[in-house]
Formats: C-alpha cells, sequence, structure tokens
C-alpha cells in the first residue's frame, strides 16, 4: 500500500504546481506576447527602466524608435516593453515596488 501512495502523493504535488505556478506563468506570457505584437506607431508605453514615451517608428526586426520628450528619441526591442501607458502604473511595477 505505500509503495502506491507515493506515486500518486508526488503526481498530486506536481498537479498542485502546474495549476497554481506554470499555467498562470504561461498565460501570462502568452498575453504579453500578443500586447508587443499589437504594439504599433502612436501608442504610448511604459519600459522596464521606467521610461514612458509614444512610438514613433516600428522596424521589422522587432525595434522601436520611442519619442520621450520633443526631439528626444530612443530606439529599443519590443522585449523592453512592460505595458501600454494608459496614466497609471501597470500591475507588475506596483507589486515590484512593494
Amino acid at each position: 500500500m505505500q509503495a502506491f501512495s507515493m506515486p500518486v502523493m508526488m503526481f498530486l504535488i506536481f498537479g498542485i504546481f502546474y495549476f497554481m505556478l506554470i499555467r498562470p506563468q504561461v498565460r501570462k506570457q502568452k498575453e504579453q506576447q500578443a500586447m508587443l505584437q499589437k504594439l504599433g506607431k502612436g501608442d504610448e508605453v511604459i519600459t522596464r527602466g521606467g521610461l514612458i514615451g509614444k512610438i514613433t517608428g516600428v522596424s521589422d526586426d522587432g525595434i522601436l524608435v520611442i519619442e520621450l520628450q520633443e526631439k528626444v528619441r530612443v530606439r529599443m526591442p519590443r522585449a523592453y516593453i512592460e505595458a501600454k501607458w494608459d496614466g497609471k502604473l501597470p500591475a507588475t511595477a506596483t507589486k515590484n515596488a512593494a
């Protein structure tokens, strides 16, 4: 009986980890990738470094040109964008600050 309960317990623990940790993280990554693919010229974004700006150019190789203020533009990969800027901090930024 004990030989049977050990594999069942391991399977149960793996199931809990999958549904509590792995599955939500994968879903979050897919949502982030979808948001990054939808970004286009004119969208306001916040970068992972905390800079807020407007996208003024998009290249085919995944580089965005972001205008931080008038006549100040930076180039950065899409992967460095945290979220679209709607006037408030994204949920991930407030969690990291606490």
